[in-house]
């Protein structure tokens, strides 16, 4: 087992970048609607090599928009449930198809896949370009089938501050208090992407750091990219296993 990856505990996915918002706080920038997104037998495989020998406690998909590719979404969740990887998580913001039929079979899918921890991103900066009644039917659907939800706000400035998206963002909060779906801490925004290129005013004083940061010389959670690139290597080229045997951080930066 690699030294550096000893306390290796979770493994991401961005299954895609494209994304069906157009968010200012996104830390990715800007997104295509459609996209590259990564092959889902060779995630797949990836999950279970790395879990037959690391002491995986989480696998996420995320993107983008990860739904936009939901077979490939529930192929990475069939395979963290067949390895018994305890938690099995999406970050979503519901907004993925506008097909009433479409959403409720991908609800339906995802829960025979085995997610068990469904992430809704719902704030003011989601729902300036997507429709709350979407990503609603959405959760409906998603917990009649069983899936557990929670509600992931993004904050600006601090969970407590009382700027305008804040103040919006409790309000779109409090309206999903008669589905009783339990509200996440959520995350703050932090200045990268279109943070920094729309918001830049409220990081004057306030500069968050980014929370998703590893440590080089402790990795507890590897994130594949779109393109398959990982840790330096790529799945496409070369085996994950491989690749984790390899891995080294670079001891002068």
């Amino acid at each position: 087992m690699n030294q550096y990856l000893k306390n290796l505990n979770k493994i991401e996915f961005a299954v895609t970048y494209a994304c069906t918002g157009r968010c200012k706080h996104c830390s990715e920038g800007e997104h295509a609607c459609y996209g590259e997104h990564i092959d889902p037998l060779k995630a797949a495989d990836a999950v279970r090599k790395i879990s037959a020998e690391y002491n995986i406690k989480t696998v996420m998909v995320f993107g983008g928009e990860p739904l936009l590719y939901a077979d490939t979404a529930c192929e990475i969740m069939s395979a963290a449930f067949e390895m018994n990887i305890p938690k099995r998580q999406i970050i979503t913001n519901g907004c993925f198809s506008k097909d009433a039929h479409n959403i409720r079979k991908v609800a339906e899918n995802l829960s025979k896949c085995g997610v068990n921890d469904l992430l809704l991103s719902v704030d003011a900066f989601h729902q300036e370009t997507l429709p709350l009644e979407t990503v609603k039917l959405f959760a409906k659907e998603a917990k009649n089938c069983g899936i557990p939800i929670r509600l992931q706000p993004a904050w600006l400035v601090s969970r407590d501050d009382d700027n305008t998206y804040n103040l919006k963002t409790r309000e779109i909060l409090e309206s999903f208090a008669d589905m009783q779906i339990r509200e996440n801490d959520g995350n703050i925004v932090f200045p990268e992407g279109n943070a920094l290129k729309y918001l830049a005013e409220y990081f004057t004083e306030n500069r968050p750091e980014n929370p998703y940061t590893e440590d080089p010389f402790d990795i507890r959670c590897i994130s594949f990219s779109p393109n398959g690139d990982v840790l330096g290597g790529n799945v496409y080229r070369c085996d994950i296993m491989e690749i984790l045997r390899k891995y080294a951080p670079d001891k002068k930066a």
